[in-house]
Protein backbone atom coordinates (compact mmCIF):
# COMPACT_ATOMS: atom_id res chain seq x y z
CA UNK A 1 0.00 0.00 0.00
CA UNK A 2 1.50 3.28 -0.66
CA UNK A 3 1.54 5.75 2.58
CA UNK A 4 3.21 8.76 1.27
CA UNK A 5 1.11 10.31 -1.84
CA UNK A 6 -1.93 12.10 -0.59
CA UNK A 7 -4.63 13.86 -2.44
CA UNK A 8 -3.16 18.18 -3.31
CA UNK A 9 -6.24 19.30 -0.82
CA UNK A 10 -4.08 17.92 2.43
CA UNK A 11 -1.20 20.13 1.21
CA UNK A 12 0.08 22.76 2.64
CA UNK A 13 -0.06 25.97 -0.21
CA UNK A 14 2.81 28.41 -0.75
CA UNK A 15 2.45 32.32 -0.87
CA UNK A 16 1.66 32.51 -4.36
CA UNK A 17 -1.41 29.88 -4.22
CA UNK A 18 -1.08 27.85 -7.01
CA UNK A 19 2.39 27.06 -6.49
CA UNK A 20 3.48 23.78 -4.77
CA UNK A 21 6.43 22.90 -3.95
CA UNK A 22 7.83 18.88 -4.26
CA UNK A 23 10.49 18.66 -1.61
CA UNK A 24 13.07 15.87 -1.19
CA UNK A 25 11.49 12.82 -0.79
CA UNK A 26 8.06 13.79 -2.32
CA UNK A 27 5.51 13.02 -4.65
CA UNK A 28 2.58 15.86 -5.46
CA UNK A 29 -0.21 14.98 -7.56
CA UNK A 30 -2.86 17.04 -8.57
CA UNK A 31 -5.39 17.70 -11.45
CA UNK A 32 -6.15 21.75 -10.28
CA UNK A 33 -5.60 23.67 -13.64
CA UNK A 34 -4.29 26.37 -11.62
CA UNK A 35 -1.53 24.03 -9.60
CA UNK A 36 1.81 24.64 -10.89
CA UNK A 37 4.13 21.35 -9.33
CA UNK A 38 7.71 22.86 -8.00
CA UNK A 39 11.00 20.85 -7.33
CA UNK A 40 13.48 23.31 -6.32
CA UNK A 41 17.52 22.55 -6.14
CA UNK A 42 17.93 19.59 -8.35
CA UNK A 43 20.98 18.95 -7.98
CA UNK A 44 22.07 14.66 -7.59
CA UNK A 45 18.23 14.26 -6.83
CA UNK A 46 16.29 13.65 -9.93
CA UNK A 47 12.51 15.51 -10.52
CA UNK A 48 10.21 12.88 -12.34
CA UNK A 49 7.27 14.49 -13.70
CA UNK A 50 4.23 12.92 -15.47
CA UNK A 51 1.38 14.03 -17.48
CA UNK A 52 -1.96 13.02 -18.94
CA UNK A 53 -3.48 15.27 -21.15
CA UNK A 54 -6.66 13.15 -21.34
CA UNK A 55 -7.36 13.12 -17.64
CA UNK A 56 -5.21 16.13 -17.41
CA UNK A 57 -3.81 15.24 -14.06
CA UNK A 58 0.02 15.47 -13.36
CA UNK A 59 2.50 14.25 -11.20
CA UNK A 60 6.31 15.45 -9.79
CA UNK A 61 8.88 12.95 -7.54
CA UNK A 62 11.51 14.42 -6.29
CA UNK A 63 13.87 11.22 -5.77
CA UNK A 64 17.20 11.66 -3.81
CA UNK A 65 18.37 8.36 -4.08
CA UNK A 66 18.73 5.04 -6.32
CA UNK A 67 17.02 2.48 -4.84
CA UNK A 68 15.87 1.37 -1.55
CA UNK A 69 17.99 -1.21 0.19
CA UNK A 70 16.27 -3.99 2.33
CA UNK A 71 16.05 -2.12 5.45
CA UNK A 72 14.36 0.94 3.45
CA UNK A 73 10.16 1.38 3.00
CA UNK A 74 9.59 0.15 0.23
CA UNK A 75 6.95 2.88 -0.47
CA UNK A 76 9.39 5.52 -0.19
CA UNK A 77 9.69 8.35 -2.75
CA UNK A 78 13.14 9.06 -1.22
CA UNK A 79 13.81 6.96 -3.86
CA UNK A 80 14.06 6.39 -7.70
CA UNK A 81 12.96 2.83 -7.81
CA UNK A 82 10.08 3.10 -5.51
CA UNK A 83 9.20 6.63 -6.16
CA UNK A 84 8.54 6.01 -9.31
CA UNK A 85 5.94 3.22 -9.35
CA UNK A 86 4.29 4.45 -6.22
CA UNK A 87 3.99 8.29 -8.85
CA UNK A 88 2.59 5.68 -11.53
CA UNK A 89 0.38 4.19 -9.07
CA UNK A 90 -1.25 7.56 -7.63
CA UNK A 91 -1.49 8.63 -11.45
CA UNK A 92 -2.71 5.77 -12.24
CA UNK A 93 -5.84 5.76 -9.11
CA UNK A 94 -6.74 9.58 -10.53
CA UNK A 95 -7.19 8.08 -13.62
CA UNK A 96 -4.44 8.39 -15.53
CA UNK A 97 -3.43 5.91 -18.54
CA UNK A 98 0.49 4.94 -18.61
CA UNK A 99 -0.06 4.94 -22.56
CA UNK A 100 -0.46 8.59 -22.33
CA UNK A 101 1.77 9.78 -19.95
CA UNK A 102 4.28 12.29 -21.07
CA UNK A 103 7.16 11.78 -19.07
CA UNK A 104 10.15 14.39 -18.35
CA UNK A 105 13.39 13.99 -15.96
CA UNK A 106 15.12 16.92 -14.74
CA UNK A 107 18.44 16.81 -12.29
CA UNK A 108 21.23 13.93 -11.72
CA UNK A 109 24.04 16.72 -11.16
CA UNK A 110 27.27 15.20 -9.76
CA UNK A 111 27.64 18.08 -7.44
CA UNK A 112 30.98 16.77 -5.70
CA UNK A 113 33.68 17.31 -7.73
CA UNK A 114 36.45 17.03 -5.65
CA UNK A 115 39.02 14.14 -6.71
CA UNK A 116 37.98 10.86 -5.96
CA UNK A 117 34.00 11.63 -5.02
CA UNK A 118 33.41 11.05 -8.74
CA UNK A 119 34.59 8.26 -9.60
CA UNK A 120 32.73 6.32 -5.93
CA UNK A 121 29.64 8.61 -5.13
CA UNK A 122 28.69 9.90 -8.53
CA UNK A 123 24.64 9.96 -6.97
CA UNK A 124 23.43 11.92 -9.93
CA UNK A 125 24.84 9.43 -12.97
CA UNK A 126 23.21 6.73 -10.52
CA UNK A 127 19.48 8.53 -10.01
CA UNK A 128 19.28 9.10 -13.72
CA UNK A 129 20.74 5.29 -14.68
CA UNK A 130 18.11 4.33 -11.86
CA UNK A 131 15.16 6.50 -13.61
CA UNK A 132 15.92 5.25 -17.21
CA UNK A 133 16.01 1.63 -16.20
CA UNK A 134 12.67 1.81 -14.22
CA UNK A 135 10.79 3.68 -16.81
CA UNK A 136 11.70 1.21 -19.54
CA UNK A 137 10.65 -1.17 -17.26
CA UNK A 138 7.40 0.04 -16.57
CA UNK A 139 7.19 0.84 -20.81
CA UNK A 140 7.42 4.59 -20.12
CA UNK A 141 9.26 6.63 -22.43
CA UNK A 142 11.14 9.76 -21.03
CA UNK A 143 9.67 12.18 -23.52
CA UNK A 144 12.25 14.85 -22.58
CA UNK A 145 15.24 15.46 -19.98
CA UNK A 146 17.52 17.88 -18.87
CA UNK A 147 20.34 15.57 -16.55
CA UNK A 148 23.75 15.56 -15.62
CA UNK A 149 26.29 18.26 -15.21
CA UNK A 150 27.56 19.95 -12.41
CA UNK A 151 25.12 22.86 -11.60
CA UNK A 152 21.46 22.11 -10.01
CA UNK A 153 18.07 22.96 -11.30
CA UNK A 154 14.13 24.06 -10.60
CA UNK A 155 11.45 22.33 -12.30
CA UNK A 156 7.49 23.37 -12.80
CA UNK A 157 5.52 21.35 -14.20
CA UNK A 158 1.87 23.09 -15.13
CA UNK A 159 -1.11 21.00 -14.49
CA UNK A 160 -3.41 23.21 -17.00
CA UNK A 161 -1.47 21.61 -19.51
CA UNK A 162 1.55 19.65 -18.94
CA UNK A 163 4.08 21.87 -19.89
CA UNK A 164 6.96 21.52 -18.21
CA UNK A 165 10.24 24.27 -17.81
CA UNK A 166 13.57 24.21 -16.32
CA UNK A 167 15.99 26.64 -15.34
CA UNK A 168 19.59 26.07 -14.31
CA UNK A 169 21.21 27.41 -11.49
CA UNK A 170 21.83 31.01 -12.51
CA UNK A 171 20.20 30.35 -16.03
CA UNK A 172 16.98 31.63 -17.86
CA UNK A 173 13.83 29.21 -17.64
CA UNK A 174 13.01 27.33 -20.74
CA UNK A 175 10.50 24.79 -21.78
CA UNK A 176 11.87 21.52 -22.03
Amino acid sequence: MWRRWKPLSNTRRNMTGDSLTVGLGEVKLSRDPSDVLVAYGLGSCVGIGMYDPAAKVAGLLHAVLPEHNNGADPASSKYVDSGIKGLLNQLERMGADRKRLIVRMVGGANMLTAPGFQQTLSIGDRNVASARAVLANLNLRIRAEEVGGNVGRTMRLYVCDGRMTMRMLGGQEREI
